[in-house]
């Protein structure tokens, strides 16, 4: 077994690590010191809890002592996803340089800007925090990178999850390009990894320890299903109150869900609305805390030190607490709402059974949160423990499965029935057009000649049949051997006058609208009619008509030319 010693560290290193009691290097640690104290970048994954940051951070101590420079500005720059995994980082970093001259720096938001900026001016060596509040000092000039060494990004993956990518590639590009960098992930297949690897590293070592994926021996793996989130309150509280645990962490999804879950737990460890299991367990004072991204960074370090210490056993958080945070004692881990993916869910309940501890976590899954269970599964190549709790039984136990030879009402009835048809090709033109009693034929045969059928075989042929009407007049057979009688048709005057007489007639009317009404003469147009008449022929047989018998036709002229010149006289007035 290799020990510490036999890595070529510092006799000070040496010494804070034995003040920290480590004395064997995990498998990480052996496999990247190494490579890091001969200055190759190195691109290294491995499982959560194998002890990733001693494994940059001592290599990096021993560069900086073995090279001192003190009128430098910052030699050292680690960057991490969340403040709490930032904080926890800088206190490791100070614990292994406690018997040194190297000096540390937390620079993280939720801070005052001007203390920072105080804490910068004493040119600590190491600088370890988020990049957001990174890039602001580096924008407004309270950092200078010109000098740095080494560069680490520890938690890419989940940095890029996070949306940090433009502001990682800001601050690589700050940095001189003669430098050594450390990536460091949960995993080497994230989409984002390999184009943040080839931005930042030069000819790197690759290091993978295990797989995120490889189940954790030490860990107890178990579900409890649910039927609603009221359902299960009542589980996670049951379990928080007869488990056996030191610290626990509850997992939700989301900071709402977790100040609701906070305050029913405080509730029922109170005994409000009667319940009494916490009394009767003996964890009447034990203390719960709600922990989000939403709270003040005072707030969060307070927690977090409480936590740490063990003033709070149970912490519910979000996804916050999930990345890096090594708290020791946490043995138990209580998924209240299942984690969005595999790779979260490994996170999750990395924060038990760390360093060779044993541990357990319990996912609670509601109906809907079955398929992202399996999915997780699947995943991770892994079967959770079925488990269940006596007097809060779930309804729903999974998915009906189905039997192999179970076949539907309607497709048994339809067995043996099917036969072979030839596959037709149907197109809209044969189909539009087409009445609703009338299908259209399979092989669209050319339509028949029409042939007169009787009315009674219609319905015999798929045709609606008729409405008959009674026979009518017209329809009957001996209608039609009547000959039918003209119409008679009142004679018009008009019409049944001669083409000469008409035409005297219009160009009368047509004077009469030259001239005033009274300015004519009767006798003009009469004179004017008797010139233009044709003489009568008088054929033979036919009596000869004397000239007095024309006075009846002028006195029927006179009286149609008053009338129709007082017809004219009426239009032209205005209604």
């Amino acid at each position: 077994m290799a020990h510490f010693s036999d890595l070529e560290l510092h006799e000070r290193l040496l010494k804070a690590l034995e003040h920290l009691a480590l004395d064997e290097p995990t498998p990480v640690q052996d496999a990247m010191i190494p490579l890091a104290l001969a200055g190759h970048d190195l691109q290294v994954s491995a499982e959560t809890g194998s002890g990733k940051t001693a494994a940059y951070l001592l290599p990096l101590l021993q560069r900086l002592m073995r090279e001192p420079a003190p009128n430098t500005a910052t030699r050292a720059l680690i960057l991490l996803p969340t403040r709490e995994l930032a904080l926890q980082v800088e206190k490791h970093c100070r614990d292994l340089a406690a018997f040194t001259r190297l000096t540390s720096g937390a620079v993280v938001g939720g801070v005052p800007y001007g203390e920072q900026k105080a804490m910068i001016r004493k040119n600590p060596e190491i600088l370890v925090g988020t990049p957001g509040r990174l890039l602001e000092h580096v924008r407004g000039r309270s950092i200078d990178l010109k000098d740095l060494e080494v560069l680490v990004l520890d938690e890419a993956d989940r940095m890029l999850d996070m949306g940090f990518r433009d502001e990682v590639l800001q601050l690589v590009q700050a940095c001189p390009a003669e430098r050594q960098t450390f990536l460091l992930s949960a995993t080497l297949a994230h989409h984002g990894i390999g184009r943040i690897a080839e931005a930042v590293l030069k000819e790197p070592q690759v290091v993978a320890i295990g797989s995120h994926r490889s189940q954790h021996a030490s860990i107890t793996q178990q579900r409890i299903l649910a039927d609603d989130p009221g359902h299960k309150q009542q589980l996670c509280n049951w379990l928080l109150a007869h488990a056996e645990y030191d610290k626990a962490l509850v997992f939700t999804n989301t900071r709402e869900h977790a100040e609701q879950l906070a305050a029913f737990l405080q509730s029922q460890r109170d005994g409000k609305g009667g319940s009494d299991v916490w009394q009767r367990a003996g964890k009447k004072r034990t203390r719960v805390a709600c922990l989000h991204g939403e709270m003040p960074q005072d707030d969060r370090k307070r927690l977090m030190h409480w936590f740490r210490d063990g003033t709070i056993k149970i912490l519910v958080s979000t996804d916050l607490a999930a990345r890096g945070l090594d708290v020791k004692g946490v043995d138990l881990v209580i998924n209240f709402a299942l984690a969005r993916s595999g790779d979260d869910y490994v996170h999750r309940i990395g924060r038990t059974g760390r360093a060779g501890a044993k541990g357990l976590a319990v996912s609670l899954v509601a109906p809907q949160e079955w398929n992202l269970m399996q999915s997780i599964e699947r995943y991770l190549g892994i079967t959770l423990e079925e488990r269940s709790v006596a007097g809060l039984e779930s309804r729903f136990q999974g998915p009906a499965k189905k039997k192999p030879g179970d076949v539907k009402r309607k497709d048994r009835a339809d067995v043996g029935k099917k036969q072979e048809r030839p596959k037709i090709k149907e197109r809209h033109r044969d189909k539009k057009n087409i009445g609703k009693r009338r299908q259209p034929s399979a092989t669209h045969p050319a339509p028949a000649p029409t042939v007169a059928t009787p009315l009674d075989k219609r319905e015999s042929q798929g045709l609606a049949p008729l409405k008959r009407k009674a026979p009518s007049e017209a329809d009957k057979p001996w209608a039609a051997a009547e000959p039918q009688k003209p119409l008679k048709r009142k004679p018009s005057d008009d019409t049944q006058k001669p083409a000469e007489q008409q035409k005297e007639v219009k160009q009368q009317k047509e004077a009469k609208q030259d001239k005033p009404a009274k300015a004519l003469k009767a006798s003009e147009p009469q004179k004017a009619v008797a010139a233009k008449k044709p003489k009568r022929k008088i054929e033979e047989g036919q009596p000869e008509v004397s000239a007095g018998a024309d006075a009846p036709l002028k006195r029927k002229l006179k009286a149609k030319e008053k009338d129709s010149g007082e017809a004219e006289n009426q239009l032209i007035l205005p209604f």
